[in-house]
């Protein structure tokens, strides 16, 4: 027996695809879309359609940014263009920036290597970042995936491909726990990591 309107299933089923929202989570937001004014309603679904055509990756570093140019941190004049620091997700760059310590750029690889999910070094955005080592003028890569079974793979495999460029290629400092994420990791530990990387042999 159908309880609820096909449009209120529908729209409940469309929030339980959201990452961490379950059923009863998905059904509570779609209630309450219900009980907003249309005007908020239009605007919520306007900021989905336009985040959706406006946002595209940057030339540079593959991070998500508006526009054709490179992102803001790729433009900054007050970025150290000699250091990469290379994550797996945007929103590792968010929380690198959080710790405020950092000062050079950044390479978003959007993924790890990770074989059970079918996930090979084609996949990644590893070319764009042996391209931007290539042209010269980087001193150091930062690896600064998580320090979990992919991350460290992953980690392992761009040092190799770097090593015939000759720069720096260090390591984030174990003061992120193993199996950890870097976007719930305190500012103060991401502050030691950063300040403790290693190069790596």
């Amino acid at each position: 027996m159908q309880y609820f309107p096909p449009a209120l299933e529908t729209l409940t089923e469309q929030f339980a695809r959201l990452p961490g929202i379950g059923r009863k989570s998905a059904q509570r937001l779609a209630f309450f879309i219900l009980s907003q004014p249309p005007e908020s309603v239009q605007a919520f679904a306007d900021a989905l359609t336009a985040a959706k055509q406006s946002i595209c990756l940057c030339p540079v570093c593959q991070n998500l940014t508006e526009g054709e140019g490179p992102c803001a941190i790729c433009s900054s004049e007050k970025r150290d263009k000699g250091v990469i620091c290379v994550v797996a997700t945007p929103k590792d760059v968010v929380a690198i920036e959080r710790a405020r310590e950092y000062e050079g750029l950044y390479h978003v690889l959007h993924g790890v290597i990770s074989p059970m999910n079918h996930v090979g070094p084609d996949d990644l955005h590893i070319k764009e970042l042996i391209e931007r080592v290539a042209a010269g003028g980087v001193r150091e890569v930062i690896m600064a995936t998580n320090p979990d079974t992919e991350g460290e793979a992953t980690a392992m495999y761009l040092s190799r491909l770097l090593k015939p460029f000759q720069v720096k290629v260090t390591r984030l400092a174990y003061g992120i726990p193993v199996g950890s994420h870097l976007e719930y990791t305190d500012d103060a530990t991401l502050m030691r990591a950063l300040e403790g990387r290693r190069e790596m042999l």
